[in-house]
């Protein structure tokens, strides 16, 4: 028989525990729980002969255990320790961008937190029958420290990101609200990335490096729209009617975000129906 003992004070960590041993579909398996000197004991045996299975269920159980308690914490320390100059709303900030990059594409590709815990985990119940949770977690897994280290680097890059993407809008906002405007309403066709300006009377203005004159954008590139945008900038219309042929992204979103109530998304307009037209036809040929 194989057992391995669990300890902890933690009331969430022991209910949890108990919960899903309880849940588990595992033949030969039985536990019991007692209290000895200063900690709650989980104790899982096992009288079966699969003991790789026995310990993957292990792994797999505290793996679970210290993502759902303690990795929140560790990030929150993490951003404290490391990043103690932000304020308390930017470290609430960082957080939540961690949080929701912690299961992202990108950072398990990056730093393969998974494999870490599972291995460091692994390699312990076979080795030992006796674990306090809090002193593993804090001594043992270096390695994936480390990686929510990283995670919270990439959290924070990408906040400050952000920040800098907020200040520009309403650095852009307060500009145009002290120009006096040269066109009442301009039309904006928007397919595919591609921007076509008319004016109020459905001319062409040209989108050209030519009028390129607001050399508050020189350093900062949006998409490649950042002609179309400026154009917008320099001219700035009381209104301007989107007539969107393809779907919305971040460029109409951004545009939006500057210009606000003058803003304002067409689809099926005579415009766009024409060159809703006009780009199907382009692209049978």
């Amino acid at each position: 028989m194989k057992s391995f003992c669990i300890k902890t004070n933690n009331k969430q960590i022991l209910s949890y525990l108990l919960n899903r041993i309880q849940k588990i579909d595992f033949e030969n398996l039985t536990y019991s729980q007692n209290q000895f000197k200063i900690y709650e004991n989980i104790i899982i045996h096992y009288q079966g002969e699969k003991n790789l299975e026995f310990y993957e269920f292990l792994s797999e159980l505290l793996e679970e255990v210290i993502i759902e308690f303690y990795e929140e914490k560790i990030i929150k320390h993490l951003i404290s320790y490391n990043y103690f100059y932000f304020d308390e709303y930017e470290k609430v900030k960082i957080l939540d961008n961690a949080i929701q990059m912690v299961d992202s594409e990108e950072y398990i590709k990056a730093v393969e937190e998974e494999k870490v815990i599972r291995q460091e985990i692994k390699k312990y119940v076979q080795e030992h029958k006796t674990m306090i949770l809090d002193g593993f977690v804090y001594f043992r897994l270096k390695k994936y420290f480390h990686c929510l280290d990283e995670l919270v680097d990439m959290a924070v890059n990408q906040y400050i990101i952000e920040k800098e993407y907020t200040e520009f809008i309403n650095l852009l906002k307060i500009y145009i609200d002290t120009k006096i405007p040269e066109y009442e309403l301009l039309h904006l066709i928007y397919n595919s990335g591609e921007s076509i300006l008319l004016d109020e009377n459905k001319n062409m203005i040209s989108i050209s490096e030519n009028i390129y004159q607001a050399n508050y954008l020189s350093d900062i590139s949006f998409s490649s729209n950042d002609y179309a945008l400026n154009t917008l900038l320099t001219l700035v219309p009381k209104k301007i009617e989107i007539h969107l042929i393809d779907e919305e992204d971040e460029f109409i979103h951004t545009l939006k975000l500057i210009f606000e109530q003058r803003i304002s998304i067409c689809k099926e307009c005579n415009i766009c129906k024409t060159y809703r037209l006009l780009n199907s036809v382009k692209m049978t040929h």
